[in-house]
């Protein structure tokens, strides 16, 4: 409660110093990744080479506040002229009351190029409209150390039963197959998604969406209990009580060979520790010549407000945030994956990631299960948690998940 009252008042507070929207000729851009704000000052310089009258303010806040400093200016019509806004079930709510522009083809040519994946993330279900330029995506992968891969003569395995045998040589060797641990609840997400996919397939997505399955479908439950048991003897020592900064540093010591995570990961790594040679790969297949997944979501957008006085000025901006000049340099200066079409990745490990995606399915509790209560990344994060902890079986863990979502997902409802 104290938590929800700070946001409040922050909000509170942010919003009566915040004026209105800015003058012709200038626009206020807001952002949650104030950290970034070096970068977006030289892509703005970009911006102004070809439009040197339109002024634009970067302005970040802090990511726990935003949402609700956001929504809260937009209603009192005090909102900047183009903001970031998030994806799936967060977009929605700052784009169903009507506060953003709506955005196609005809005021940003750029997004009929867009992949269709990217779109949907920023698209309202209710009216099928686009209404955010997508600007970068996230990928569930293996993250790995390619020289403790070497000197123990392990090769990248392609297979779930060639990950459990690579795992046990590496602990022979007294190397920690996998960093992981699973007190943060959103890491065992990510776990699922790195390490599943393959085994879950397209086809397991498909048929959860149409209700030909739940997640008691033997697909899930079965691969959850592979997850259960590499847990078990391949995680990080007492795995149930790592959370997410100490896995981190588990892996960026050296001391494990594995992390099963987001493409967001190799960045801070290398930060972490220069030293590490790092590569990834997709998770692994239940037998050879089984496709290979990733799980990708994308991450938010830039929208415009729809009561901005400087409509024109913004749709210029948000064009050159859907232009390849821009997708370059934000790809290549923030270690993202942007959907722009044609980016060229200078980093290997961006570049193979961007191939991965290719072969990919949806990350799936957060693509499509995010919109009501329970979410499914909750429902999922504390089931898998319990699960790990040796407190609930696969199956139930499955139940669990699916009696949260059939409150409001129809095709669950039987």
């Amino acid at each position: 409660m104290t938590t929800v009252r700070t946001i409040v008042a922050a909000a509170a507070a942010a919003l009566w110093a915040i004026p209105m929207q800015a003058s012709a000729g200038e626009l206020r851009f807001w952002s949650w990744r104030n950290e970034d704000k070096a970068v977006y000052a030289e892509l703005i310089k970009d911006f102004n080479a070809k439009n040197p009258d339109v002024k634009v303010t970067f302005e970040g806040f802090e990511p726990q506040n935003y949402a609700t400093v956001l929504s809260t200016a937009l209603a009192a019509e005090k909102g900047p002229d183009v903001m970031m806004v998030r994806a799936y079930g967060a977009f929605e709510a700052v784009a169903k009351p009507g506060y953003l522009l709506e955005l196609n083809d005809q005021n940003v040519p750029g997004l009929s190029k867009f992949p269709e994946a990217a779109l949907k993330a920023e698209t309202l279900r209710s009216d099928g409209k686009v209404y955010a330029v997508p600007f970068a995506s996230q990928t569930m992968l293996i993250v790995y150390n390619t020289e403790v891969f070497a000197k123990n003569g392990v090769k990248v395995p392609e297979t779930w039963d060639e990950l459990v045998d690579a795992s046990k040589k590496l602990k022979a060797a007294g190397v920690i197959p996998f960093a992981n641990g699973t007190a943060t609840a959103w890491q065992n997400e990510t776990i699922v998604g790195a390490l599943l996919s393959s085994m879950l397939g397209k086809q397991f997505e498909a048929d959860i969406l149409s209700g030909k399955a739940d997640f008691t479908d033997k697909r899930f439950v079965d691969a959850l209990a592979k997850l259960q048991a590499l847990a078990k003897d391949n995680f990080a020592p007492s795995y149930e009580g790592i959370d997410y900064p100490s896995s981190q540093q588990l892996f960026s010591s050296g001391a494990a060979a594995m992390f099963a995570g987001g493409s967001f990961e190799a960045a801070p790594f290398l930060k972490a520790n220069p030293a590490l040679k790092l590569d990834v790969f997709p998770s692994p297949a239940a037998k050879a010549g089984d496709q290979r997944l990733v799980a990708q979501y994308f991450d938010g957008g830039y929208a415009i407000n729809a009561k901005t006085p400087n409509k024109a000025d913004a749709l210029k901006f948000i064009n050159f945030l859907a232009s390849k000049e821009f997708g370059d340099k934000f790809a290549n200066q923030l270690s993202n994956i942007s959907p722009i079409p044609g980016v060229a990745f200078k980093d290997p490990i961006l570049a193979k990631v961007s191939e991965l995606n290719k072969n990919s399915m949806s990350y799936l509790f957060l693509v499509h299960f995010r919109y009501q209560e329970p979410s499914g990344s909750v429902l999922e994060q504390a089931a898998v948690q319990k699960m790990l902890a040796g407190k609930q079986t696969p199956a139930e863990a499955g139940a669990e998940i699916t009696k949260g979502i059939a409150t409001y997902f129809a095709p669950f409802k039987k």
